[in-house]
């Protein structure tokens, strides 16, 4: 597998990424299909296409804040417009010329990306990495307006899987993961992240 590449849960017109919130956010986006009060609209959020990422991130639904898993079904219009905007948190070489033309294109950026270590999940960090995809007050309301298909409740679900690497069963939690394949990226958009 290469270090750097998007997996998700995809079809034709949509792709999954998942957001972890407190009760009172999960369960008015839930209800409404939508993210709504309290959700703000006025702070970076961020949208990650790894489910297992935001497991180690969340610590399996058990963080403070962070105790509804929500898998939020975007289109993959909305995504690549995303992707399109973004600029890398640190001045990676194999991107920027430099890291003044970094620092010039971050300073005005309205998607941030990040990619982070992926786990497995015994938690043990694996060698390629998995995006993050942060998107500013600038663009945060195309994605709540327009992009948005469905929002399901992955909670129940995640404690489920929990349970089952708690007791051992890890082929259990394994066959209940949501699927992942490689994502297709342009040429273009793979350089702008720096995937590979």
């Amino acid at each position: 597998m290469n270090q750097y590449e998007i997996r998700a849960d995809f079809d034709r017109d949509t792709i999954v990424v998942y957001q972890a919130f407190n009760d009172a956010i999960a369960t008015a986006a839930v209800g409404a299909q939508r993210f709504i009060e309290p959700f703000s609209l006025n702070r970076m959020t961020w949208i990650k296409p790894s489910y297992r990422w935001l497991m180690h991130r969340s610590n399996w639904a058990r963080s403070p804040g962070q105790e509804r898993i929500l898998a939020v079904r975007i289109t993959r219009a909305g995504w690549e417009e995303a992707l399109e905007n973004a600029v890398l948190t640190s001045p990676e070489r194999r991107v920027y010329a430099d890291a003044a033309q970094w620092r010039n294109q971050f300073e005005n950026a309205i998607v941030r990306v990040q990619w982070d270590p992926e786990y497995s999940l015994r938690n043990v960090k694996l060698d390629h990495r998995s995006i993050q995809v942060g998107l500013s007050r600038t663009i945060i309301q195309r994605y709540v307006d327009d992009w948005v298909v469905e929002i399901r409740d992955l909670t129940t679900l995640t404690h489920k899987i929990s349970a089952h690497l708690r007791e051992g069963r890890v082929d259990r939690a394994k066959d209940l993961l949501p699927p992942e394949k490689r994502y297709p990226l342009t040429e273009h958009l793979a350089k702008k992240v720096g995937a590979d």
